[in-house]
Formats: C-alpha cells, structure tokens, sequence
C-alpha cells in the first residue's frame, strides 16, 4: 500500500492543500496531524467573533470528522509529532512510527509571550492564535458574566484587531505597548498615530511606549506593571506581541532553518527531498508573508507540484487589509530595499507612499476613505514574489 502524503497542521494552509489536491482529482491517499480539535475554521474570524458575540461552535465549518469525510482522508486529532525521521520517511508518534510518501509541515506559528505566565493567572492570561484558544478565552468572558476589563499587551495588527473587536462587544480595552504609534510594522507613524485618535475616540486606552515588566495576581485580579511604575488592573490579559513559525520539528530533523521560518524555494521545497513547508512557518526566498493571499497562493502552488506540475509560487503586490473598522486601515509594507515615505492627509483620511530612489512604488498604507486606492495602488506597486 502506498505511503500517504502526511501534512502536519489543520489550519488553513494544512486543509487548504488537502482540499485542493482532491479539487485537481488528486486521489492519492492523505493524513492530516494536527495537535487541536482539527475543526476547519477561517482565522480571520478569530478577531471579529467577539463583536458578533459568535460562540466558538459558530465559527467551525466543519468538525474534524467531517473534514475527513470531505476529503477522503485521515484526520488524527490531538495528535503530537515527536520526531521525523527524513531518512526512512517516517514520522515518530510515541512508540508508532508512521511513513509518509511526501511530508509538508503547515505547522503555523506560536505567539511570543514577552514573561513567563505565573501559575495563579493561568486562566486570566492568554493568546489567541487557534480555535481551541478562542474557546478558552470565550469561556473565560462567559464566565465573568458582565463586560470584561481586558488588557492586551502588543499594538502590532494582532493587538489592533481584538481591541477593536472587544471594544465592539462592549467590553473595556487597554493597551499597552512600547512603540509611539499603533500597527508600528505595517504603518508609517502619523498613520499609526492617526488610528490611535480614533481608538482613544471610543474610549479604548492606549499606554504608549510602556513596557510590562510583570503580571501579579491580586484578588482574582490580573495586575499588570509597568515599567514606569504603573499598575494597570484587568480582568483578564491578552497577549498580542507577535508569533514565530513554529520551527522545533524542522531543526531537529535537520532541515534549512532561519529566525523567519523554514527556509524553502519557490516550489515550497525544503533543503531535505519529498519535505516541504507551507504557510506562516515558511520562509519562501526570504520572504515570510503571514497573511491570508500568499498562503492561498502557496497552497495552489504545491497542490500542483505535488499533483505532476512543479509549480513556482508567486506573490502580487497584496495589500493587507485590518479589521479595525474605527478607523479602516490597509497597507501593502515594502520589503524590498530602502524606500522614502511620501504622506498626504486630509483629517484622518490619509496616503502614504513607500517609493524607492527610482521613484518606483514599494509599498504604501492607506486610513479612512484613502483604503478605496488600495486596488490602484497595488496595481502599481512591484509584487511582493514576482
């Protein structure tokens, strides 16, 4: 019986390959790993489902039994890869040892906590990067039983996003961050700046250029302080200060690693035959885009590699769209050499333009009525992967 091709990781780029492949009439036999519930969920919804008051049953599209009947595959769930071996193409589960014809780790990325989370507030403190995160954080609002104090530390997209969604569910939001701005890696500062107006509008709280030395439990309290001094209360704590691809597996098994993921080509080939990477722990020519276009890109890319077509994936000028509808937000950030911001403002209503010492478009970011440009612009900008 032939090897299955095995992917690690049920998340959008795990499933999204599955389901591709069989799209292409793919029927080579499929497993699918992943540590969670293995439910098919969008990401995307994981920071808007609190100003939709949607529970976490309503934001899984499917349950991993079902993925599994779609796709005509094997859904392990709850399952923990301990080790590959890329020599006997085996994957080590315990005492199994599992073979794999073709291996493709979509294992995500892990948030970066900035402190070690004290015991006592194991159930006030979190991240949400998953559905089963979602889950807990969801229960422990539900729990409170009245709108929620909530502190989230990082004001990069993640901490933007929840802030706005939270603040929508009527809960009361602070954050705390060492930047001067908000969205310090996506918008140039008056950008950044001009989103925080609009936050601070609504009554969401931002403590600027503040770090959080500690968190202390202080009757059933989250204390967070701060490196000035301050103490800030909340009810519970999110943490928001970015993610790493989740690369343990890889290194250990010999792979091409940097600090930015799995390195990989274009046909999403890692250093070591019939292993390949895909999604936000790979690292394709240096670039490790975590965003929902190039991950889609990526999938249809080695769908076909692994469906008889090697298949170069390319990446276009795709601007980023922010959930912060206070004040919407989209930016393209340029990647590719030393560029010159060029700003126009109109109120909050502005235009930034990231152009190199040619004058060529490498970026730009865009708020309030200005996001309507972003399909013009992203038609002029040089493409991210071209």
């Amino acid at each position: 019986m032939q090897a299955p091709l095995t992917i690690i990781g049920t998340g959008m780029a795990g499933i999204g390959l599955a389901r591709q492949l069989r799209a292409l009439g793919n029927e080579r036999p499929i497993t699918l790993i992943t540590a969670d519930s293995g439910d098919d969920y969008s990401k995307p919804l994981l920071s808007t489902g609190f100003a939709k008051r949607l529970p976490p049953q309503r934001l899984a599209m499917r349950s991993a039994l079902e993925v599994a009947d779609q796709l005509n595959a094997v859904v392990r769930t709850r399952t923990r890869v301990d080790a590959i071996d890329t020599d006997a193409r085996q994957l080590l589960i315990g005492e199994e040892r599992l073979a794999w014809s073709d291996l493709v780790l979509a294992t995500g990325a892990v948030p970066c906590p900035p402190f070690e989370v004290p015991t006592a507030l194991a159930g006030r403190i979190f991240s949400i990067n998953d559905l089963d995160d979602y889950r807990a954080f969801h229960a422990a609002l539900e729990a409170l039983g009245r709108p929620a104090r909530v502190a989230i530390i990082g004001l990069g997209l993640v901490g933007c996003e929840f802030a706005n969604d939270l603040h929508a569910g009527g809960h009361q939001v602070t954050l705390v961050g060492p930047e001067q701005a908000l969205l310090p890696r996506l918008l140039p500062e008056p950008l950044g700046q001009a989103l925080g107006r609009a936050f601070a509008a609504s009554d969401i709280e931002v403590r600027y250029q503040r770090l959080v030395t500690r968190v202390d439990e202080e009757g059933g309290q989250a204390v967070l302080v701060l490196d000035d001094g301050q103490r800030l209360e909340a009810d519970l704590v999110l943490v928001a200060t970015g993610l790493k691809p989740r690369t343990e597996l890889a290194v250990e098994a010999g792979l091409q690693v940097g600090s930015d993921g799995i390195q990989v080509d274009r046909r999403l080939s890692t250093s070591v035959r019939h292993v390949h990477a895909l999604g936000d722990v790979a690292c394709v020519q240096g670039i490790n885009a975590m965003y929902i276009q190039p991950l889609q890109a990526a999938v249809k890319a080695l769908a076909a590699t692994l469906n008889g077509t090697p298949t170069a994936v390319s990446y276009g000028a795709w601007p980023v769209l922010v959930k912060t509808p206070l004040l919407p937000v989209v930016s393209l950030p340029p990647v590719h050499g030393r560029v010159h911001w060029r700003i126009e403002a109109d109120g909050e209503d502005m235009t930034a333009l990231a152009e190199d010492d040619q004058g060529q478009l490498q970026g730009f970011a865009l708020t309030g009525s200005c996001v309507r440009r972003k399909v013009e612009l992203a038609r002029a900008a040089q493409p991210l992967l071209g």
